[in-house]
């Protein structure tokens, strides 16, 4: 046996110095250990955000939603400043005559035409539009907020889980219709009624799907090291639970806008809405769908339906294409 041994070493040291001989010194020398080169070896410049975008941008769809986007929000705001344009609530009158410019269809003057009193429907739109967006922001900020500390302390904290699903679940059998309309017609109606309306029940969705995900990840294994090494309660929501719920809050934001606009013009529908003096989408809708069958009057209800339109689907397409992209397993190189 050991004479075995010994020869499968002097084998093997032969075969080693063959294969040192048969390498060409100038082109390739063995390297001697240094510790500090090999801590340098396992550096890595991956950023996580910087790589999310990177996915995203490869989506040429929600890229050109984004920049049309981008151009409707900044467009909402300097409209009012550029020259030629009328304020939304003015009456505009006929100099000739003094009488209202009313139903005037679309041309040179009035690009969206006039309404039913001579109010200029381009100025409205994009008036209308402002405040929608304001509207659908400020819920989707709200519910976020509100959402992720409930979400991640619900499915974090076991004695709290008790507390937190009878809480969901007398918010959720009550129909978000319902609530909108008490309170819309018990608090005077305008925007801080509406947005606290929509985030009375609105926050409770965003809650649940926090909670699923926590419950999923809170026993993994850098999780419960975490607590080990006695790490505080708000730093492993922040750092370990946190990151991995970018795309669901991210996702659920994205919808949240569109949801909190159509739910303003459902309120204005029925007559609970934003005050007429103030242009709002729900306002513009509500009026146009009261002429719609008249002839020679649809523009009323096409143009705040289309800009409507392209908010919605623009916010929905980019939603869920930045939710793919925050996805840690679509951009690991």
């Amino acid at each position: 046996m050991a004479y075995r041994i010994q020869k499968e070493k002097q084998l093997a040291q032969a075969a080693e110095q063959a294969l040192q001989q048969s390498v060409d010194a100038e082109l390739f020398q063995f390297a001697d250990y240094d510790p500090d080169r090999a801590e340098q070896t396992g550096y890595s410049n991956y950023s996580y955000w910087k790589s999310t975008f990177a996915v995203f941008r490869r989506n040429k769809v929600a890229m050109g939603l984004l920049i049309l986007i981008a151009v409707i929000l900044l467009f909402t705001f300097i409209q009012p400043y550029l020259p030629g344009q009328r304020p939304a609530t003015l009456i505009n009158n006929d100099p000739v005559t003094g009488m209202h410019m009313a139903n005037r269809k679309p041309d040179a003057e009035f690009w969206f035409g006039t309404n039913s009193i001579g109010q200029d429907l381009w100025s409205m739109v994009w008036s209308g539009t402002r405040t929608s967006l304001f509207i659908g922001f400020s819920v989707a900020c709200v519910e976020a907020v509100v959402g992720i500390c409930v979400g991640i302390l619900w499915g974090y904290l076991r004695k709290l889980d008790v507390v937190f699903t009878e809480v969901y679940n007398i918010i959720d059998n009550i129909p978000q219709t319902i609530v909108l309309i008490l309170l819309s017609y018990i608090m005077r109606p305008g925007i801080g009624t509406l947005i606290f309306a929509m985030c009375m029940t609105g926050w409770a969705q965003m809650a649940r799907f926090i909670r699923n995900q926590v419950i999923i990840i809170r026993d993994r294994d850098y999780n419960l090291a975490s607590r080990c090494l006695g790490t505080p309660l708000h730093r492993i929501m922040l750092r370990n639970l946190l990151p991995y719920l970018v795309s669901i809050i991210m996702l659920r934001m994205a919808l949240a806008i569109p949801a909190a606009i159509g739910n303003e013009v459902f309120i204005t529908y029925i007559g609970l809405g934003l005050p007429v003096d103030t242009p709002s989408l729900g306002n513009l809708i509500n009026t146009g769908r009261t002429v719609m069958t008249t002839h020679g009057m649809e523009y009323q209800l096409l143009f705040p339906t289309a800009v409507l339109s392209v908010i919605t689907i623009s916010f929905y397409i980019i939603g869920n294409a930045f939710a793919d992209a925050a996805d840690p397993k679509n951009h690991v190189f």
